[in-house]
């Protein structure tokens, strides 16, 4: 009898770890978020879409005569949880021109296990533009966050992506105290030409640590990417961005502009100062509009 009441014990305490250990693997969502931009007219409309949570759909605003949809994604949770699956799949039709960013900074909150992960796709039809400009990435201490964004451009079509992140929490003490923050962006043109970026943090790791950045709060990359930003167009961007990366009026903030192998520029930025890095990158971008497509700068409504 003994015995028998032993195994049973045994038994419904290996169950109660087959239970644990399932929901513990169940933990986090897929949720995906699949956007269409169609050129009507004079304006760029919503053409096939969908969503599911933790994403919700909100209808675009136009913000200037350019007739650009400007697009916010939100996702109410708040943020990333070990575990998360979260895809975006923006599809811009031929001289279709979105504008998308978000309401706040996307937040990636601790796991024990599991990593956070984010999938970005961008498809960009013949004489399409996309500004991609959503707020930074603040990785929590213990987190674990990985994201993809992969983006393929036709023919006379334009990319200017912001992709940015935070050292963590500051405020509470928490830079660098992430687990592990895993980046890529990859950027292929119609001509076949492509650039890439790669880059795992793992705080700590004399390998995968963060080296010379540690002593700044803030990184960012903003890529200008398109078969038409060549020659004297190239080169008179590259002067503007570069003019005002050197007179950032804040110390807190270094920068520089380089040429990729496909066409169009890259700024690198690292900073100590929220401000000054948002305050840089309006600047840069005002002047990419401008140059670009002859059009003021934007303040983004976040609402």
């Amino acid at each position: 009898m003994t015995t028998i009441t032993k195994s049973a014990r045994g038994s419904r305490a290996a169950s109660s770890r087959s239970d644990a250990e399932g929901r513990t693997a169940s933990i986090g969502r897929v949720g995906t978020l699949a956007l269409e931009y169609v050129r009507r007219g004079d304006r760029t409309i919503f053409g096939r879409t969908s969503c599911q949570t933790p994403w919700h759909l909100f209808p675009p605003m136009y913000l200037d005569d350019s007739g650009s949809a400007y697009t916010l994604l939100v996702n109410p949770s708040g943020g990333l949880v070990g575990g998360d699956r979260l895809s975006i799949d923006v599809s811009v039709g031929p001289k279709g021109h979105a504008l998308i960013s978000t309401p706040s900074a996307n937040r990636v909150y601790r796991s024990l296990s599991e990593d956070s992960v984010q999938e970005v796709t961008l498809k960009v039809g013949d004489g399409g533009i996309v500004e991609w400009i959503p707020e930074h990435t603040i990785p929590f201490a213990g987190s674990r966050f990985r994201q993809t964004i992969d983006v393929k451009l036709a023919a006379r079509a334009t990319i200017v992506l912001w992709d940015a992140i935070a050292s963590g929490r500051i405020a509470h003490g928490e830079r660098w105290k992430f687990t592990t923050l895993s980046n890529r962006i990859y950027i292929e043109s119609a001509s076949g030409s492509s650039l890439a970026e790669r880059y795992l943090i793992v705080p700590g790791n004399k390998w995968s640590g963060v080296g010379l950045a540690e002593r700044w709060d803030y990184i960012g990359s903003l890529f200008v990417v398109g078969d038409a930003i060549t020659g004297t167009l190239r080169a008179s961007l590259e002067a503007a961005l570069a003019d005002i990366v050197e007179k950032q009026p804040d110390q807190a903030i270094l920068g520089g502009v380089s040429q990729p192998a496909a066409s169009g520029l890259v700024v690198k930025l690292v900073s100590q100062s929220a401000p000054a890095m948002t305050l840089a990158l309006a600047e840069l971008w005002g002047a990419v509009r401008g140059l670009l497509w002859q059009l003021p700068p934007l303040a983004l409504r976040k609402y």
